[in-house]
């Protein structure tokens, strides 16, 4: 299980629950298959898949969940198509106009009885709690994913203590500064791929991707005025990444030795080699985010006194 990419959350009170006690909540709020009516479903499912069932599963110090969510498929164009062909057939019949409430009870009629020949999307996202870090750390490059999990998550153990993280010094101005100097912070090297914005227009935006970031096209853009919200980086030659002024990383790549280094042990089962990936994974990430931390003077909790 290796993450792609993060949309991280600090706690603002340390997590307290045991994986057993927090398993036990999730337990009421496992995914349950439904009926054919039902245009989604959502719930917790473990994250070992067929080689688990247990809602939780515990690698070190990391508690690793998964969150279950299935929607049906169901076009616009075909509930309108049939929506029509109702319409027309009882105008016809009855010889009148069909009124506006009848069309929006027509409409509902009309999903019901496809929603069970719709077919069905799933999607799990994965996400694990830090609790010596404080961190919680969501594997999507979706803000609204990761709302969606963490949402999903406090319903079912009615609190859950975390909120957006927040840099003391703000990203787009330190990675701005290292993309004009050519020079990150300690640990980071610049990668061929950044976003430039312009602070007064956000629609006046330059992306570029396998090009020289030192070249004088990109200077002029920052001599201009324009800064960076996205950085493509690599850090300690153990992964790359793009970092983003929002603090979203995305399209994590980890190298080869670090992925050497998770398959020397063989594994005997496909539990065993999820272990060994989120092992070695959760250690990166772990000595990864403090590295960022201390590239942006530190970062904490929206709301939490500097």
């Amino acid at each position: 299980m290796w993450f792609k990419n993060i949309r991280f959350y600090c706690f603002s009170k340390s997590f307290a629950l045991s994986a057993e006690a927090l398993e036990e909540k999730l337990l009421p709020h496992a995914f349950v298959d439904g009926e054919g009516y039902d245009k989604s479903r959502l719930g917790w499912v473990s994250p070992l898949g067929k080689e688990g069932e247990s809602l939780t599963h515990v690698v070190g110090n990391y508690i690793m969940l998964c969150m279950r969510k299935d929607e049906k498929l169901l076009p616009a164009s075909v509930v309108n198509d049939e929506l029509a062909q109702r319409i027309e057939e009882i105008e016809e019949k009855q010889a009148r106009k069909i009124s506006r409430k009848e069309k929006l009870q027509l409409k509902d009629d009309v999903i019901a009885a496809l929603l069970p020949r719709a077919f069905s999307r799933t999607r799990k996202v994965y996400a694990y709690i830090a609790p010596q870090e404080d961190l919680f750390i969501v594997n999507s490059s979706s803000a609204t994913v990761a709302e969606e999990f963490i949402n999903t998550l406090r319903e079912s153990l009615e609190t859950l203590p975390v909120t957006l993280p927040v840099a003391k010094i703000a990203p787009s101005d330190v990675m701005t500064r290292w993309l004009e100097q050519q020079e990150a912070s300690e640990g980071f090297s610049i990668n061929q791929e950044c976003e430039l914005f312009n602070p007064l227009e956000d629609s006046n935006v330059v992306r570029c991707k396998g090009q020289d970031l030192a070249s004088e096209e990109i200077q002029a853009h920052l001599s201009a005025g324009k800064q960076v919200k996205k950085l493509g980086v690599v850090w300690n030659d153990t992964l790359s990444c793009v970092v983003g002024a929002d603090l979203g990383i995305s399209r994590i790549k980890f190298e080869d030795m670090i992925l050497e280094k998770a398959d020397e042990t063989d594994a005997e089962s496909a539990a065993q080699q999820f272990d060994q990936d989120f092992a070695i994974m959760s250690l990166e990430i772990a000595k990864f985010m403090k590295s960022l931390s201390a590239a942006f003077g530190g970062i904490g909790c929206v709301g939490e006194d500097s």
